[in-house]
């Protein structure tokens, strides 16, 4: 693994709908232990004009997520970097997260993770749900959103992602088998679990579609089920 205490974040902000990126930004870049870097790419016929973020690219017009990120992620020399944290623009972050956050996910040996979400949050797989008196969990299931890392050795691995299925979905159903393989670890950190009430989920793109690509996804590669993705392997009391 890289010793370089370096972040490439990468974030996605809709321009044109309410957003938290600016404070999402701001605390990411408050860090006192890594030198973080950041490139947003700003979606929306508005135009993203706030000085704290970092925009690399303005898009008027919508593209899937993970099309952008393999964009990002392709100009980018991701060998300077220990970690790189995709996040999207409407998720609240707790005081100090990234110190918090990465130092548990180097603590259990985490090559892909993710916060847990609040209790309030917006929640599509109860699995991720902050589980309270602990500080984090090995498990076989990250989720593609609204943010998870990837440390260096996981890059070439899980990147560039298959945009069979564009929006994502489907993703986490066959990481675990990927970071198997590899014999990497991959967890939820519920020590600093982050707020996801902003927007409903799928309120920007069309259902169906990326429900019809997470099937074409997902029968042309090896995947688990549900009930064997939403597993804790280990669990991690304070």
């Amino acid at each position: 693994m890289s010793t370089k205490r370096r972040v490439l974040v990468v974030g996605i902000v809709l321009a044109d709908v309410a957003n938290l990126a600016d404070s999402i930004a701001q605390s990411l870049a408050s860090s006192r232990e890594w030198t973080v870097e950041q490139q947003w790419v700003a979606i929306g016929k508005i135009p993203y004009r706030d000085a704290s973020l970092q925009v690399v690219e303005s898009l008027s017009l919508s593209e899937p997520k993970f099309v952008i990120l393999n964009r990002v992620l392709g100009s980018t020399n991701l060998c300077d970097y220990a970690y790189v944290i995709i996040t999207d623009d409407d998720i609240e972050l707790p005081p100090f997260f990234l110190d918090q956050y990465l130092a548990w996910v180097g603590k259990y040996d985490f090559a892909l993770a993710q916060p847990a979400r609040t209790h309030d949050s917006y929640i599509d797989h109860p699995f991720v749900e902050q589980l309270d008196g602990i500080t984090s969990r090995q498990t076989r299931y990250v989720e593609i959103g609204p943010l998870f890392s990837i440390r260096a050795d996981a890059l070439p691995i899980l990147t560039p992602f298959d945009v069979t299925t564009p929006m994502g979905w489907g993703y986490d159903f066959t990481w675990p088998l990927a970071m198997d393989a590899a014999n990497l670890k991959m967890g939820i950190v519920d020590a600093v679990p982050v707020s996801h009430k902003l927007r409903k989920p799928v309120a920007n793109y069309v259902h169906s579609d990326a429900e019809e690509q997470l099937k074409k996804y997902l029968a042309g590669h090896p995947h688990l089920k549900r009930e064997e993705a939403f597993y804790i392997v280990q669990s991690f009391a304070y």
